[in-house]
């Protein structure tokens, strides 16, 4: 069961896609980062104060499957699930469709974890921040 689910949507511009107008494998990792950022902002967690307060949530762990190709001009749905919390790290799961017939397009997950950005060592979430992850 997802602790918190967002969706947002692109329109594939040209720079998304590679010389036939199809979208560049790597541009997904991309879109499931927006999903990320769009979750957090979604639930008041702002990355420049983390940032300010000394902490990041680098990525550790990705994974995407292809199924069917986006292509210039495409809208794309990307939904953003939390799918588990754990004492230092978030997996994010997410979804890419095509708005206009539902074609699921890829799916995947990032890992990533709350780093101490001085130290540069893997933290304990903050309570302020777990709270928000888990009313999500």
């Amino acid at each position: 069961m997802p602790l918190f689910m967002h969706k947002i949507e692109h329109r594939v511009i040209y720079a998304d896609t590679d010389a036939g107008q199809v979208v560049y494998y790597a541009n997904y990792f991309r879109w499931f980062e927006s999903g990320r950022r769009e979750i957090f902002r979604s639930l008041k967690i702002d990355y420049n104060a983390l940032d300010k307060r000394g902490i990041i949530t680098p990525v550790v762990e990705a994974h995407c499957n292809y199924f069917h190709p986006a292509r210039y001009d495409d809208i794309v749905v990307v939904e953003s699930r939390i799918s588990e919390l754990k004492e230092k790290s978030v997996k994010f799961e997410q979804k890419i469709y095509r708005k206009k017939d539902k074609k699921l397009l890829a799916s995947g997950y990032t890992i990533n974890v709350f780093v101490d950005k001085k130290r540069m060592k893997s933290m304990k979430i903050p309570n302020d921040i777990r709270k928000r992850l888990k009313i999500g």
